[in-house]
């Protein structure tokens, strides 16, 4: 990547399963120089995700310092210095947490947006895009893609870039004035 490496006080970066939206945000981190917190959200439920999130963890190396933060995602944002970079990835598993504990999702889901505004670091936000499928065939998944479009839809109102990946390649939907980078 070339141009300026500054990024806004919030970025999303949006895209379906595997679609290399960690990656390509995993980049833009890295390409600020700033020091690196990663915000993980999953929750290791089975040795298969265990195995997933250990994989992830070293894949990005010791130079991240990493928060597991399955909901409380604030209390971390709060504490990051304002030198730093964070990426929260992801959006789409915090707000699974919030639905499978029966949370006040629009409650949180606005609690979760101010924290990200108001921390001192830029942020950049990794989520799914859950809309371009079938409709659900069940209440529950119906609910969670319902309550996923609107986050995302929330999350790109107050980001200043937001970057759609599909197969691998980055799709700019929305860049703050002066903002360039080559991917």
């Amino acid at each position: 990547m070339t141009g300026s490496h500054e990024l806004p006080k919030l970025s999303l970066v949006l895209g379906g399963a595997r679609s290399g939206k960690s990656g390509l945000a995993e980049r833009l981190v890295s390409a600020t120089g700033r020091p690196r917190h990663y915000i993980a959200t999953a929750e290791a439920w089975d040795d298969e995700m265990r195995a997933r999130i250990a994989l992830h963890h070293r894949q990005r190396g010791p130079d991240w310092v990493t928060h597991e933060a399955p909901r409380d995602v604030a209390a971390v944002l709060a504490l990051v210095p304002s030198g730093a970079v964070v990426l929260l990835d992801c959006a789409t598993l915090w707000l699974t947490n919030v639905l499978l504990a029966e949370g006040d999702i629009p409650g949180e889901s606005a609690a979760l947006i101010a924290a990200c505004l108001a921390c001192p670091a830029p942020v950049v936000v990794v989520s799914n895009e859950v809309g371009w499928g079938i409709v659900p065939d069940n209440k529950l998944a119906r609910a969670f893609r319902d309550h996923q479009g609107r986050l995302n839809q929330q999350l790109a109102a107050v980001s200043g870039l937001v970057v759609g990946v599909m197969a691998g390649l980055p799709m700019i939907l929305k860049t703050p004035p002066g903002f360039h980078h080559e991917f």
